[in-house]
């Protein structure tokens, strides 16, 4: 210790300031100091690229959700009801007028009619009247390939004018459809279908729930997890509802046969006679196509392979992750 005080004194006198260090100065022409190197950057490892373009996919799970009754009916109903519409669009274009409470003679006025006018150039112009609003139709109502006639050739079955086979067709797939309605009315009454997945609860008809849904829907969000196991309110309120329609269907058929209403006279005052229950039949087709057009879309935005195969093998893939 005291050679390192002795040291230190001999290199600052006593009570002196420290001197300043002076830093080396470079030559003028000292070559300049190269920059230091950059460290190399290494590429994402393989595992790292796997899991970026390999992104998790949610959980799923496959449930039970058609039986085969259901399945085999709904597959027979898609044929009969595609065949009642075409051959049924022929007979109605017979007499394309529709009327309410009357005989549908020629001098009764229709509420509704699918006719043509000849304009100020003698031109063939289709018209379809509601009640007293006139809609320009031509090529498709009332006029179409330059012909008078209710809907166009390629909306009935025949295409032709042939009332005769139209009526042959609408009534042989008439009767294989009221038998498959009934056996899967019968069906799914004895196994609880519809008290199980088609009645709605208390709980979903209550307004805010039914607004959700509507809101869900408007904004093409979809059910998952336990949700999506079962139907929503509008899903069960639209199936009992086309039920319905299909049942008045086969009863206003049934009214306008001169022959079971020697059978079921009753079918007659409770539609009004046979033209309102020809006026009902048509309406009630109308829904049901507008019906089968949501289902369809909503089948695909779904996903038309998950919901064409459920109803094929009865399979259904849920999602089970959160969110819709």
């Amino acid at each position: 210790m005291s050679d390192i005080a002795l040291n230190m004194s001999d290199a600052w006198p006593e009570g002196g300031d420290e001197p300043a260090v002076t830093p080396p100065v470079a030559p003028d022409n000292a070559p300049a100091p190269e920059p230091a190197a950059e460290a190399p950057v290494e590429p994402p490892s393989e595992t790292i690229l796997a899991e970026t373009e390999h992104a998790p996919t949610p959980p799923t799970e496959v449930i039970y959700r058609h039986t085969r009754v259901v399945r085999l009916t709904h597959w027979i109903n898609l044929i009969c009801v595609t065949m009642l519409l075409l051959s049924g669009l022929q007979i109605f274009n017979a007499h394309p007028m529709l009327y309410w409470g009357k005989y549908g003679a020629d001098a009764d006025t229709p509420f509704i009619s699918l006719g043509a006018i000849y304009d100020a150039h003698h031109t063939l112009k289709g018209v379809t009247k509601i009640g007293p609003v006139k809609l320009h139709t031509t090529g498709l109502f009332g006029v179409s390939g330059g012909e008078i006639r209710g809907y166009p050739k390629w909306l009935t079955l025949p295409a032709s004018r042939d009332l005769a086979d139209g009526r042959r067709w609408h009534f042989f797939m008439a009767w294989i459809f009221a038998a498959n309605g009934l056996i899967y009315l019968i069906s799914n009454a004895i196994n609880g279908h519809f008290k199980r997945d088609l009645a709605p609860t208390g709980e979903q008809l209550k307004p805010r729930n039914i607004w959700r849904d509507i809101v869900d829907h408007a904004q093409l969000k979809h059910p998952v997890g336990e949700e999506a196991k079962r139907y929503n309110v509008l899903q069960k309120l639209a199936y009992l509802g086309v039920i319905l329609l299909l049942v008045l269907m086969v009863l206003t058929g049934l009214t306008m046969s001169p022959g079971f209403d020697a059978f079921a006279p009753g079918l007659l005052w409770l539609f009004g006679g046979r033209q309102s229950a020809r006026t009902i039949h048509w309406i009630c087709a109308n829904l049901i196509v507008l019906f089968v057009l949501v289902h369809v879309i909503e089948v695909f935005i779904a996903g038309v392979f998950n919901e064409i195969g459920s109803m094929i093998t009865g399979r259904y893939r849920i999602k089970t992750g959160a969110g819709h």
